[in-house]
């Protein structure tokens, strides 16, 4: 039974080119996509401190500090 004409060393080259530029294609969509849902879920994480903040009246500056203390009083408990 005869089997189709062969590839050229060339062809199959340009073939595997083929192939990794698609995948390279897909890797950047891919990549793309990850970043618009980390960016989701960052906002996401953002609206409940805004709403946290809202809710007990507290300012940017106010919930900085408490942060700051927060992480001041986790350092002396390593020490």
């Amino acid at each position: 039974m005869a089997r189709g004409q062969r590839k050229t060393l060339d062809e199959k080259i340009e073939a595997k080119q083929e192939i990794i530029d698609a995948l390279l294609t897909r890797i950047d969509s891919e990549r793309a996509e990850l970043a618009e849902l980390m960016e989701a879920k960052r906002l996401q994480e953002l609206e409940k401190v805004s709403e946290m903040m809202e809710e007990y009246g507290l300012d940017p500056e106010e919930v900085v500090q408490a942060l700051q203390q927060f992480m001041d009083q986790k350092q002396e408990e390593a020490s």
